[in-house]
């Protein structure tokens, strides 16, 4: 962690940490405990004394604002922002100082005029800004609904008051607004706005009762025909009262939706707030929904409706004043993964409400025609936004880093006018005594030399106020609006298949990006497409490698894979009701269906000339002729594809085909890939599944017996499947799961070198990034099977420690298997992922992935992603339950730290050692560690133990952590602070299981843990707080919504845009930011310093040496134009080579361009400078009298002259600092010159006819003075001097990696740079020295390796450790006993209490898979397309 300051240092620290939302975002106090009341009104104790709603039961609205300001708040809390600058403080106390007359100068009103314009253009500035977001929220807040109306239905619950907008909506009249009623988003579509004025009530908290412009117009639904008829044939002009209209579903706003309200959600919608499940469209109320919104995972979870609810499938029946009810439920909570309630009937009956009945804000509806529910949670009270933070005020580091140096300056300043003060209070009561004539009168009580002492004091801070720089403030948000301009039009970063460009939100920090340490990124529709290919698999020892292919009718852009599938979803079923229900369901038989179609998630059809030519041979082959075994294996291993899953099979009612619906679009490719070679699943009845292959005339059936669900432990699914046929009845167990897993149960001496085979197969599939499964099958005897059954039976129903009974019954039976093959998946990637991942990891950022998904998942991404490298060591923490045997979390992160980096000091931490595993000290005193305590070493075949070299392979550590272990390890301090201190020796972190709560906690652990600089990248309302904690936040407009986006600084169409936005536009954007504030106070401190010697020569009186007029335009014309084109124009270096050798960024990342080192050194630059102008003038015009006629000088005769050569030198000195020069730069170094010389000379021959001059006729003596032709040239060139020969010593004999670069360009303007970046013997590497920061590992130094080097992976939790080949595994993605699951089971279990009072089947022997069939089968069906 960061070293405590005191003192100063922490006051300051203090200060600088004030954060300005906190005075105006109220904090989020979680309510009490509520009910919410359904066809019946509030009880008694719920009204106050007056008749009101009392506070605690009055609900949030549902409207939710990312934006800053509102009308009210936008001028103090902008100018309390502002006011954060140490300098805007200072520079409103001076102009308040020369409103006095005693201390004025010119005009007041002119003099807080730059002021006001600083504090003006940030404000319209940031304005622009939240505008923007307004916009975004009124997009979000103005999506449409479906709620109950009409029918006589009233909810009773009372809502907030919503917050007004900053919209020019909000403050045009509702007189002017009722033309545009009828027009969808606008505010005027609720009749009941005029009535808040009128009654002091908000529309949300009155009564809700249907107007009869409620019911009519086409944004009304109903659910039967007979309403929509009395409707439609002229029941409407005979309505009179609103409660006489039937029952209907209303679109609404999202912001106008209330607690209580029903609502109803259609097929790929998302839900408006946090709701309860009535009912569904499909079978015993199961619904499924998208979570990747909120947790980032892709599968589909799947959810049920409240038994009790279950009969309010319609809005006539919802209305019915008789179906009352009470929900209770617990206080707003952000634990995304808690739900507790009750629903309480008339009759006192309870029905429970978990996270299984409840539909979340943030998720979406899939393969589900319908819901209804009722609100519980609206806006600020749903998790997805408990789990968000409001919108900070971010700062860049540059600025942060500008206050102390602005206080530096400040203190001068101070010290500057404390010694005028008292030296001119010295020599006043020095000089009055001896009756100095220019101390006449100077005895009055206001004019006195000691009072005179502070008066100077005063005078001084006004002569000498330019100091510090007020105009840099406003030059900062010009260069700034700019560099976010040059970000808008860049093409290289404009994502041309929507034409959207990279968007600025937050102009202020560009520099930031410049100075990224470490990125966090989230992982779906980030990194990943959320859909999947089919691209190969090994059947028997025979590779076929699918075709790229995609189905014309079905064509769409890769990148846009999920909107694509999302819309093929999309059914036209705009009316749902028991009617439609019972058409659809009677054409819905899969046997009848035509074909197959794109399930959703899988991007194209899975084709193979050679595999399509083997299935040809194996279906005319006969059971003893040569080709018998192939056609087995290729029987036997897409049955398996085609029967061991959980997918449901329905037939889409436009194309009559059969459409796969499965919670993860892993498992839907692959029952998709058997079906584009003809094994074709045709649906499931209960427990009888049915499979169309090419070796059958008829459908095969198959009896579902048992299925041994997929589980993060077990990493493998199986199912136990009786044929039912007459010739055979045989029982297969089939079986899919990761590599080691399946490889480990397989018969030992049986086919080894097929597993051999397999085994380079699956290698060459993982190094291709691909996701592996293995496939094997075993025949089960009769009488094995009816043992095990009964024992599986009594695991199930197993009172204590059921998980691990039934675990250890499943592994009895899954062994002996016979191994038929492998498959390979690829998880698409956003395009250029990869190469962006690490190329930004060659810049020395440190990535971190942050998700929902599973452990393995995530880690199958990290390798495909380049995350992980194939030589990388693993070290995985979870989170172990120490009460049931497990490990700690912070034993484990202990544990790995005494490993794998013992070196690194983290255990000489006094509070970490304290803490230290019990074990551990046991072991250093020479006792023995607890059973339970000891790190296990578990030898698993093929996942044998690595020997001693584990962990010192050359790929580094990426640390991967639970969302468990995260909780944990949040607990105490020690234990966070070991986890960042473990986190820093990796190259690589991957934190899955993550709630976006935690992901803001990651960001925030890095951020204030070692002052790193943070970006976080996302596409989710999940990644809302992790945008929102970071220093930058960077949104991607995916398909999760705009929801990051509005919440971001910055707005990319994908991931891969990130590498030049940082590497390019962000290091540009650093160095001239940073150069020209460090020359922007070096040319004032060039003139402030002429000022200051001049003091001497004036009794310390605080009087200018030069006319006012050269000093007033100081900032504004004579100096201002370089440092801006700077700022706007300046290029360290050329953008291709940014791009094509990363490793430069890491003069950004290490902060080169900016810091006090630097100002200190421009500060030196600039008093040598003004001393060399001052002196060498002074004496030289002092000394001789610069007139022929032998006069002497006049002060503005010879000060001038100064001027004239502060401008030049301040000029060229920029221009000397510039990088490129480019004609903008020539112009802008020349400007301020060219302006000074003409003022100079037009200024001198205005006579005192026009106006006072004080310098008329100067000219006349200026320019005729060889004296003053003399000492231009000398001073100019003294002055640069040193500048200018340290950089050429530098660049000649000491060159950096820049400086290279620049001269190879220089010398070689054709060279291919990318090139020779990628050349392993360039000479562009053989000059660059790179490196970094701080080392990450112990190996990071070390080259990286080829492919074929395998890393390592230790489980902290059990300590195996384990060879990999990069990805040994697959991930199923499928919901851990989820509803599905469970009523799968269910039916299982029924049947088999059923089949107990049965008779016994007949049995048949125990053979392999038959080909008996397969002899009357000419040739193969053609497969579905």
């Amino acid at each position: 962690m960061s070293p405590k300051k005191g003192g100063f240092a922490a006051w300051y620290d203090k200060f600088a940490a004030f954060n300005v939302e906190s005075l105006f975002v109220r904090p989020r106090k979680s309510g009490p405990a509520r009910s919410v009341f359904i066809n019946e009104d509030l009880p008694s104790d719920y009204f106050g004394a007056k008749g009101k709603v009392k506070k605690e039961h009055v609900y949030t609205t549902n409207q939710v604002v990312t934006s800053k300001y509102t009308i009210i708040t936008f001028l103090p809390r902008n100018l309390m922002e502002q006011f954060r600058r140490i300098a805007n403080v200072f520079f409103l106390a001076i102009n308040i100082l020369q409103f006095f007359p005693k201390f004025g100068t010119i005009s007041p009103g002119l003099v807080i005029l730059p002021l006001l314009a600083v504090l003006l253009i940030t404000a319209l500035k940031d304005g622009y800004e939240d505008i923007k977001r307004h916009d975004s929220d009124r997009r979000t807040n103005y999506s449409q609904t479906r709620i109950l109306n009409g029918g006589g239905w009233e909810n009773p619950n009372v809502m907030g008051e919503k917050e007004k907008t900053f919209m020019w909506s909000s403050l045009v009249p509702s007189f002017l607004k009722r033309g545009n009623r009828g027009k969808a988003g606008e505010q005027s579509d609720n009749p009941e706005t005029s009535t808040v004025a009128q009654q002091g009530v908000p529309p949300e908290a009155q009564l809700r009762r249907p107007t009869e412009q409620d019911v009519g117009g086409d944004d009304l639904e109903f659910d039967e025909v007979q309403e929509r008829a009395a409707h439609e044939h002229g029941g409407i002009p005979f309505i009179r009262r609103a409660s006489r209209a039937p029952a209907h579903w209303k679109k609404t706003n999202w912001e106008d939706v209330s607690v209580g309200d029903y609502v109803k959600i259609k097929n790929n919608e998302p839900f408006p707030a946090d709701l309860l499940i009535c009912a569904t469209s499909e079978e015993e109320n199961v619904c499924f929904v998208e979570t990747k919104g909120l947790d980032g995972e892709t599968n589909l979870k799947s959810r049920n409706a409240v038994p009790a609810l279950t009969h309010l499938r319609s809005a006539s029946i919802c209305s019915v004043k008789g179906n009352k009810y009470q929900v209770d439920c617990e206080k707003p909570d952000p634990n995304m993964f808690r739900m507790n309630g009750a629903v309480i009937m008339p009759d006192g009956s309870k029905s429970p409400i978990d996270l299984q009945t409840v539909l979340l804000r943030g998720t979406v509806l899939k393969n589900t025609d319908w819901i209804i529910g009722v609100v519980l949670y609206t806006g600020l009270d749903t998790k997805i936004v408990q789990n968000s933070g409001g919108t900070p005020s971010k700062r860049s580091k540059v600025e942060r880093q500008m206050n102390p140096q602005v206080f530096i300056n400040l203190i001068i300043l101070a010290c500057m006018a404390i010694a005028c003060g008292i030296v001119d209070s010295i020599l006043e009561h020095k000089d009055y005594p001896n009756g100095a004539p220019w101390l006449y009168g100077d005895n009055t009580s206001g004019d006195n030399p000691s009072i005179n002492g502070l008066a100077t004091f005063a005078f001084a801070l006004i002569t000498f106020q330019n100091i510090i720089p007020i105009s840099l403030y406003i030059s900062i948000e010009v260069v700034r609006t700019c560099q976010a301009a040059f970000i808008y039009f860049d093409k290289e970063i404009w994502y041309e298949k929507t034409d959207q460009p990279t968007l600025a939100r937050s102009w202020n920090l560009s520099d930031d990006l410049g100075q990224i340490e470490y990125i966090f990124s989230d992982k779906t529709g980030t990194l990943t497409q959320n859909a999947m290919v089919f691209r190969h698999c090994s059947i028997n020892g025979q590779v076929y490698r699918g075709e790229d292919e995609v189905v014309e009718d079905e064509k769409a852009p890769t990148g846009d894979a999920e909107k694509r599938l999302s819309d093929s979803d999309d059914t036209s079923a705009t009316a749902s009701g028991s009617n439609q229900k019972a058409a659809a369901t009677a054409a819905a038989d899969p046997i009848e269906a035509d074909g197959v179609k794109l399930s959703g998630g899988v991007l194209t059809h899975f084709r193979d000339e050679a595999l399509k030519a083997d299935l040809e041979a194996a279906v005319s082959a006969g059971p003893d002729s040569d080709n018998a075994p192939r056609a087995r294996a290729l029987n036997g291993f897409f049955s398996v594809l085609a029967l061991c899953h959980t997918v449901l099979a329905s037939v889409d009612p436009t194309t009559n085909k059969i459409e796969y619906k499965a919670q993860s679009p892993d498992e839907a490719a692959l029952v998709q890939a058997a079906a584009d070679v003809g094994f074709v699943f045709r649906g499931r009845d209960k427990e009888v599944l049915r499979l169309q292959t090419p070796f059958a005339d008829e459908v095969e059936k198959y009896e579902l017996l048992n299925l041994l669900d997929f589980t993060s432990s077990r990493k493998r699914m199986s199912v136990l499947l009786r044929k039912l046929d007459d010739e055979d009845s045989r029982i297969f167990l089939f079986s899919k799961g990761a590599d080691n897993v399946i490889f480990e149960r397989l018969k030992p001496g049986v086919n080894e070198e097929l597993k051999k085979t397999t085994e380079e197969h699956l290698d060459n599939f993982a190094s291709e990034g691909l996701r592996t499964l293995t496939l094997a099958y075993k025949v089960v005897p009769d009488e094995f099977y009816e043992e095990w059954s009964e024992r599986y039976h009594d695991a199930t129903v197993a009172i204590e420690d059921r998980e691990a009974k039934i675990e250890r019954v499943s592994d009895e039976i899954e062994h002996e298997l016979r191994l038929l093959g492998a498959t390979a998946i690829e998880d698409r990637l956003q395009d250029g992922v990869p190469q962006t991942i690490a190329d930004l990891k060659r810049a020395g950022i440190k990535v971190w992935v942050a998700t929902g998904d599973k452990l393995e998942t995530a880690i199958a991404i990290g390798y495909s992603t380049n995350l992980i490298g194939p030589d990388s060591n693993l070290v995985v923490v979870r989170g172990g339950d120490p009460e049931k045997g497990g490990r700690s979390v912070f034993d484990q992160m202990y544990q790995a730290v005494e490993d794998f980096f013992p070196e690194s000091g983290i255990l000489e931490d006094e509070a970490i050692l304290t803490k230290a595993p019990s074990f551990t000290k046991d072991q250093e005193g020479g006792g023995d560690a607890p059973p339970q305590q000891r790190l296990r070493r578990v030898d698993t075949g093929v996942s044998s133990i690595v020997g001693r070299g584990n962990g010192d392979r050359p790929g580094g550590f990426v640390l991967v952590i639970e969302g468990v272990a995260l909780g944990h390890a949040f607990d105490t301090d020690e234990s966070k602070e070991l986890l960042l201190r473990l986190a820093m020796q990796c190259e690589g972190v991957i934190c899955c299981r993550v709630s976006p709560l935690q992901k803001a906690q990651i960001v925030k652990l890095v951020k204030d843990g070692i002052g790193a600089m943070t970006l976080a990248i996302g596409d989710g309302a999940n990644d809302v707080s992790m945008i929102q904690a970071a220093d930058v936040g960077v949104g991607i407009s995916g398909e999760e919504g705009l929801q990051a986006v509005n919440s971001s600084d910055y707005a990319i169409g994908q991931f891969r845009f990130l590498k030049r936005l940082l590497l390019v536009h962000g290091h540009w954007s650093y160095a001239r930011n940073g150069n020209m504030i460090v020359n922007f106070f070096y040319k004032n401190i060039i003139c402030i310093g002429i000022l200051w010697w001049f003091q001497i020569y004036c009794a310390w009186s605080s009087q200018y040496v030069f006319e006012y007029t050269y000093l007033l335009f100081w900032n504004v014309f004579w100096s201002i134009a370089p440092v801006i084109a700077i700022g706007i124009f300046d290029r360290i270096i050329d953008d291709d080579i940014l791009m094509a050798l990363p490793e430069l960024y890491r003069y950004g990342r290490e902060g080169k361009w900016f810091g006090t080192k630097i100002f200190l050194v421009y500060m030196i630059e600039a008093v040598y400078q003004s001393a060399i102008i001052f002196f060498i003038i002074n004496y030289t015009y002092v000394t001789t009298s610069a007139r022929t006629d032998g006069y002497g000088v006049a002060m503005y005769e010879f000060s001038t002259v100064m001027v004239l050569v502060a401008v030049m030198v301040a000029n060229a000195f920029n221009g000397l600092n510039t990088s490129a020069w480019t004609w903008w730069v020539v112009f802008a170094t020349s400007l301020g010159v060219v302006l000074v010389w003409l003022y100079t000379a037009i200024y001198s021959l205005i006579s005192p006819g026009w106006f006072a001059v004080p310098v008329y006729g100067n000219d006349h003596y200026l320019f005729r003075s060889a004296i003053c032709w003399l000492c231009m040239p000398l001073t100019f060139c003294l002055a640069l001097a040193p500048r200018y020969l340290a950089k050429a010593w530098r660049f000649g004999f000491s060159p950096n990696d820049i400086d290279i670069m620049r001269w190879i360009r220089k010398t070689d303007p054709h060279r291919d740079i990318w090139h020779d970046a990628t050349a392993s013997t360039t000479d562009v590497h053989d000059d660059l020295r790179r490196s970094t920061s701080r080392p990450t590992s112990r190996t990071s130094a070390r080259p990286r390796p080829s492919m074929d080097i395998q890393g390592s992976r230790t489980d902290m939790s059990t300590g195996l450790r384990t060879m990999h080949r990069g990805f040994g595994g697959f991930d199923f993605s499928t919901e851990e006993h989820g509803v599905a699951i469970r009523r799968m089971q269910t039916d299982l279990s029924e049947k088999r209490i059923n089949a107990l009072t049965g008779q016994t089947r007949k049995r048949s022997g125990s053979r392999l898979f038959s080909l008996k069939r397969s002899i009357r089968k000419k040739k193969p069906p053609t497969p579905p397309s």
